[in-house]
């Protein structure tokens, strides 16, 4: 419990994301508890910053993984618009066939991959809540996100 913010801090220095960083803290200190059962353990602390780090390391390669394959497409742009910027009628006209498009290519998903394409593309889920809502596994989110686009991007003639 002494090293819990020092622990937070290292992991946050690693992640950049301080409450992913309590999380990490929280599932190495489980790891370090099992490991540890029965055992005296030498350097204690030191084997619990090692299991932060890997966690770390970790999180922060399985984020970019992530980001390598689902964000070749740029959702925030559309995110940013408020309500007060109304497009003009030539960009309505210009991209009102791509969201028809784009929302039948949708429509043709099944299910699961449709909503966690949904929810990546437009509600900025990470692969790992979009799998606890569709309580599936992460590697099998990603596979159902990958899916989807490819499917939306041949939809769209190469979208990118």
């Amino acid at each position: 419990m002494r090293q819990r913010p020092a622990l937070v801090n290292y992991a946050s220095s690693i992640i950049g994301n301080r409450v992913l960083a309590e999380d990490l803290v929280q599932e190495a200190w489980l790891r370090f508890d099992e490991a540890s059962k029965g055992r005296f353990l030498e350097d204690a602390t030191g084997y619990l910053y090692r299991i932060v780090r890997n966690l770390a390391l970790d999180s922060k390669r399985r984020d970019a993984q992530e980001s390598r394959v689902t964000g070749a497409v740029d959702y925030e742009v559309i995110a940013n618009i408020s309500p007060a910027q109304t497009p003009d009628p030539e960009t309505i006209v210009l991209y009102k066939d791509d969201y028809a498009t784009l929302m039948q290519a949708l429509a043709e998903l099944p299910e699961r991959t449709r909503i966690a394409c949904e929810m990546h593309r437009f509600g900025g889920a990470k692969l790992r809540e979009i799998a606890e809502f569709l309580d599936i596994s992460v590697p099998l989110a990603h596979k159902l996100v990958a899916d989807g686009i490819d499917h939306c991007r041949e939809r769209l003639g190469g979208w990118p």
